[in-house]
C-alpha cells in the first residue's frame, strides 16, 4: 500500500519557471521508485503546480485539508528560495497535524546565473524559520542542500516516510492487556492516561474471562481443528502433545475474536504463572503467530513493551519481537545475548519449533509449558528500543539505537540471539541510570533513525538515540 504525502513545491517569482517544472518531473520517478502517493497542486490549480503567494497557499490548504485522511506527511520542496510565508500558510490552512520534512535543492558552481541560480540555500533557513514561528514541527534532511534524483535525499525519503508510519501509527493505536502482571514484575508498570494523552487506548480482560470462553469451545469445533493445521504450519509441533495444541488453538480463538470485537491491533498477555497453574499451557506459539501477521504480542502484560514493538514495526514494516538484555557474552564489551522463553515471531526464527519452558518448568511442571519456541536469529541487521511511562515526572521516555545479530557460537535453550551493539556499556549506563526496564524491543531492520525522530520530535517524547555513529 502506497503512502501519502501532501507535496509543497515552494516557488518565489523571480527565479526561472524550468526549476520548478524539473523538480516536479525528479520528484514524479522518485515517487514511483518508492511507492508514494503524492497529493500536490496541479499547473491548472497554480501557475506551475506551485505555492507563492497567499491565493496559492489557500488552495492548497483546501487541497491537503479534503484529503486529511489520506495525507500522512508532507514534503517541503524548494527548488530555489521559495516563498517561507506562503508554504507555513498552507501547511496551517491545512489543519493537518502530520510530520513535515523540508528539502532544498542545491546551485551548481558554475550556474550562478540569472538562468539556473536558486539560492534555496538560504531560503530553507527562512522556510525553517517561518514553520517555527507557526509552531509547526519538522525533518531536516542530512545534508543542508541536497538533489531530488541523489542517493542521500532518497535515504532521507525513505526515513521520513517510516516516521510517518509510526506517528500516524502510534497516535490512533488499540492495546489489549490480556490478565494482570506477574506480580513480581514492578517492571511491567505502566501509566494508561499518559499513553491515552499520546492516542495509544489500552483495553482490558481478565484471564478467568478467556479461560472461561475457552472452555466453552469444543474440542470437535471445526476452528479448532483449522487453527491446529495452522499452527502445525507455522512451527515443527512433533514434541507437541494433542492435547497441548488444543488448548492453544481454543485460546488463539478467543483472543482472536476479544481483538476483532475492539478493533485491537495489539496485546500483551500474562504469560506465566496462572497460565500454566490454571490452563496447563505457555501461548507463547500463539504469540508469535500473532506478531508474525504484523499484530504484535507482549509477555508479561507489558503494554510499554508492546509499544516498542509496534513503533519498530510501523518503520522498518517487518514483525519485532520482545526481548530480556539477558547475558554478556564472554568477555565482548559490545555483544550481548537476547534471549525469552520465547515467542518471538518467526521472522527472527528460521528454525523454528515448539518446545517447552525449562526454566518456568522448574517450579510449574514442564509438561504445563508446552508451546515455548526454540529457535536462532541469524547474522543481520538489528534495531533495538523501549518506552516507558515516567510516572514520578509525567512524561513518557524512550531510547532507540541499531547493531547487529550475530552468528557467534551460543548453547542454550528458548528463543535466543547474540547482538552486537556499539559502545554497548554506555548503553547499558543510559538504561540502568533511567531505570528503563530490563524488556526492550527488537526487529530485524535499521530504522532507529525513523523511529527517535517520530517519537522526539513529533510524539514529543523524551528520546535517547544511540547512534552508532556518536563518539563517546
Amino acid at each position: 500500500m502506497p503512502s501519502t504525502l501532501g507535496v509543497i513545491l515552494g516557488n518565489r517569482d523571480f527565479f526561472p519557471d524550468v526549476l520548478i517544472t524539473e523538480a516536479r518531473k525528479q520528484l514524479v520517478t522518485l515517487f514511483a521508485e518508492l511507492d508514494i502517493a503524492p497529493i500536490w497542486l496541479t499547473s491548472e490549480q497554480t501557475k506551475l503546480g506551485d505555492v507563492q503567494n497567499w491565493s496559492d497557499a489557500v488552495k492548497c490548504g483546501d487541497l491537503f485539508r479534503r484529503h486529511r485522511a489520506e495525507v500522512e506527511g508532507i514534503l517541503v520542496c524548494l527548488p530555489n528560495f521559495g516563498d517561507e510565508k506562503a508554504l507555513s500558510d498552507a501547511i496551517r490552512l491545512s489543519e493537518l497535524n502530520v510530520p513535515i520534512l523540508v528539502q532544498a535543492c542545491p546551485d551548481d558552481l558554475d550556474a550562478f546565473g540569472l538562468e539556473r541560480r536558486r539560492d534555496a540555500y538560504c531560503g530553507k533557513i527562512s522556510a525553517c524559520n517561518n514553520l517555527r514561528q507557526y509552531r509547526l514541527k519538522y525533518t531536516l534532511t542530512q545534508e543542508h542542500t541536497v538533489a531530488i534524483d541523489s542517493p542521500s535525499f532518497r535515504d532521507d525519503l525513505s526515513s521520513f516516510v517510516a516516521t510517518c508510519r509510526v506517528a500516524r501509527g502510534l497516535r490512533r493505536v488499540r492495546l489489549g492487556a490480556v490478565g494482570a502482571r506477574p506480580n513480581a514484575f514492578n517492571t511491567t508498570r505502566f501509566s494508561e492516561k499518559l499513553f491515552e494523552a499520546s492516542g495509544i487506548s489500552v483495553n482490558t480482560i481478565d484471564l478467568s474471562e478467556v479461560f472461561g470462553s475457552a472452555a466453552l469451545i469444543a474440542n470437535s469445533d471445526a476452528r479448532v481443528k483449522d487453527r491446529i493445521d495452522q499452527i502445525k504450519a507455522y512451527a515443527d509441533a512433533s514434541a507437541a502433545p494433542d492435547e497441548s495444541l488444543v488448548k492453544m488453538a481454543k485460546f488463539a480463538l478467543v483472543i482472536d475474536d476479544w481483538m476483532r470485537d475492539l478493533g485491537l491491533t495489539a496485546t500483551a498477555i500474562q504469560c506465566w504463572s496462572s497460565m500454566q497453574k490454571n490452563y496447563g499451557v505457555n501461548v507463547c506459539t500463539i504469540m508469535s503467530m500473532m506478531s508474525e501477521q504484523m499484530l504484535p504480542s507482549a509477555c508479561e502484560v507489558d503494554i510499554a513493551g508492546v509499544v516498542s514493538m509496534y513503533a519498530l514495526q510501523l518503520a522498518s514494516q517487518r514483525p519485532s519481537a520482545l526481548v530480556d538484555w539477558n547475558n554478556n557474552y564472554g568477555n565482548d564489551r559490545d555483544k550481548r545475548v537476547l534471549f525469552h522463553c520465547g515467542n518471538w515471531a518467526k521472522d527472527f526464527l528460521p528454525d523454528i519449533r515448539i518446545g517447552t519452558a525449562p526454566i518456568l518448568g522448574t517450579v510449574l511442571g514442564e509438561q504445563n509449558t508446552v508451546g515455548a519456541l526454540e529457535g536462532r536469529t541469524p547474522a543481520g541487521p538489528l534495531t533495538f528500543g523501549r518506552v516507558s511511562t515516567d510516572d514520578l515526572n509525567g512524561k513518557i521516555r524512550a531510547y532507540v539505537g541499531d547493531g547487529l545479530f550475530t552468528d557467534d557460537p551460543l548453547n542454550t535453550f528458548g528463543t535466543r540471539a547474540v547482538a552486537q551493539i556499539s559502545r554497548l556499556q554506555q548503553l547499558m549506563q543510559v538504561i540502568c541510570k533511567n531505570g528503563f526496564e530490563h524488556h526492550a524491543a527488537i526487529n530485524a531492520s535499521h530504522c532507529a533513525k525513523a523511529v527517535a525522530e517520530a517519537l522526539e520530535n513529533y510524539m514529543g517524547w523524551d528520546v535517547y538515540y544511540h547512534d552508532q555513529t556518536a563518539s563517546l
